[in-house]
């Protein structure tokens, strides 16, 4: 029973929407919010996303388990029917809900990060401490990427 109380304790003065339409607004301007590219939860479905602004704890709950294909990074992506993370500027911790094929493995994802936002790349940690960064770009949207080479080429 403790951990039901821990889940809604977790979420006590939450900020929540329901819905497809109200969660996607919801998650793209947490994700610009926190400078994470747009397409980088690429949640189908949405239900429920909350967010508890004191301490940083979000959640968005989808219809159903999704996996998704990253291109630009040539990784398969699993999101579970509900992910959660504690966020701040350019940080996601103590993730849940994630997990990344590596070779033949599932691997959970519990935190990423963009530790120089100079530097383009998203980092992303295992539970074990391990890591893997990839280019910013690869988690774009196309609008994204079209802005971000057009911004570039000018520079």
């Amino acid at each position: 029973m403790a951990s039901v109380e821990g889940k809604a304790d977790e979420r006590a003065g939450a900020e929540v929407v329901y819905g497809a339409e109200e969660c996607y607004r919801h998650s793209v301007e947490l994700l610009q919010e926190l400078g994470f590219p747009k397409g980088v939860l690429p949640l189908k479905d949405l239900e429920e996303c909350g967010r508890v602004r004191e301490t940083g704890f979000v959640w968005m709950k989808q219809k159903a388990p999704y996996e998704h294909f990253f291109v630009g990074s040539n990784t398969r992506v699993s999101y579970a029917k509900e992910v959660t993370a504690y966020v701040e500027k350019f940080k996601m911790k103590k993730m849940s809900g994630v997990k990344s094929k590596q070779v033949f493995l599932w691997v959970p994802i519990t935190e990423m990060s963009i530790e120089d936002p100079a530097s383009n790349k998203i980092y992303f940690k295992t539970p074990m401490g391990i890591g893997k960064s990839f280019p910013v770009t690869a988690f774009m949207t196309e609008e994204e990427k079209d802005k971000y080479l057009l911004d570039n080429n000018k520079a």
